[in-house]
């Protein structure tokens, strides 16, 4: 599983370098809610699709979403936002 450093610095290599704010949402988003890293970057990854930048405040309640529907895996987690797009 890729770590949230991992994948934040992937972002970095393709151009999306996120504010030390944004990255201060996601730690705060990641030990409020408990969840994964594979959670969290698929929360990362949706929150840029959705809202075409990194918005802190969507972030974080798309993952009290995810923990409100006891989604706990990656593929479940690209599987429920991929129904919220629908």
């Amino acid at each position: 599983m890729q770590t949230v450093e991992d994948y934040l610095s992937f972002l970095h290599t393709k151009g999306f370098k996120l504010s030390e704010e944004a990255q201060g949402f996601i730690m705060f988003g990641q030990g409020y809610t408990g969840a994964s890293d594979g959670i969290v970057n698929v929360a990362i990854e949706a929150t840029i699709k959705h809202q075409l930048q990194f918005d802190g405040s969507y972030f974080v309640a798309l993952l009290e979403r995810l923990k409100e529907e006891e989604i706990t895996d990656k593929k479940s987690a690209k599987a429920f936002m991929q129904k919220l797009q629908a």
